[in-house]
C-alpha cells in the first residue's frame, strides 16, 4: 500500500542527517541512504530536487570541488538552519513513533 511518494516523506530529513555527518556531494548522498536505511527507495533525481529545496530553504549550501579530473562536483554542507530543520524533523518523528507504536497496539489487540 506504501508508495515511493510516501516512502520519501522523511527524505529531507535523511538528506540533512547525512550531511550533518559530513559534506558530501548528491550521488554519496544517495548511495549512502541506499547502505544505510533498510529498504530504501528513491531515485536519484528526488535526492537532487529535494537538495535544490533544502537549498532554497537556506539548510544547506554547496561548493564546487574542482580538486579530481572531470567535471566539477557540487559538495553540499549543512547550514544552522539545516541543523535547526534536523532538530525539528527529529521531534516530528518521534511524535510520529508514538502514534505509529500506538496504532500497532491497537492492531495487535483488534486481532486477538
Amino acid at each position: 500500500m506504501a508508495n515511493k511518494r510516501n516512502q520519501s516523506r522523511h527524505l529531507p530529513a535523511f538528506i540533512l542527517l547525512t550531511l550533518a555527518e559530513g559534506s558530501t556531494y548528491g550521488g554519496a548522498i544517495y548511495t549512502s541512504l541506499i547502505e544505510k536505511i533498510p529498504n530504501f527507495q528513491c531515485d536519484q533525481g528526488a535526492i537532487y530536487r529535494t537538495l535544490q529545496q533544502l537549498e532554497n530553504d537556506h539548510a544547506v549550501i554547496f561548493s564546487w570541488d574542482t580538486t579530481n579530473s572531470g567535471p566539477a562536483k557540487k559538495i553540499y554542507s549543512i547550514t544552522e538552519t539545516g541543523l535547526k530543520q534536523l532538530d525539528d524533523w527529529k521531534d516530528d518523528i518521534e511524535k510520529r513513533i508514538v502514534y505509529l507504536k500506538c496504532f500497532l497496539d491497537r492492531y495487535e489487540s483488534f486481532k486477538k
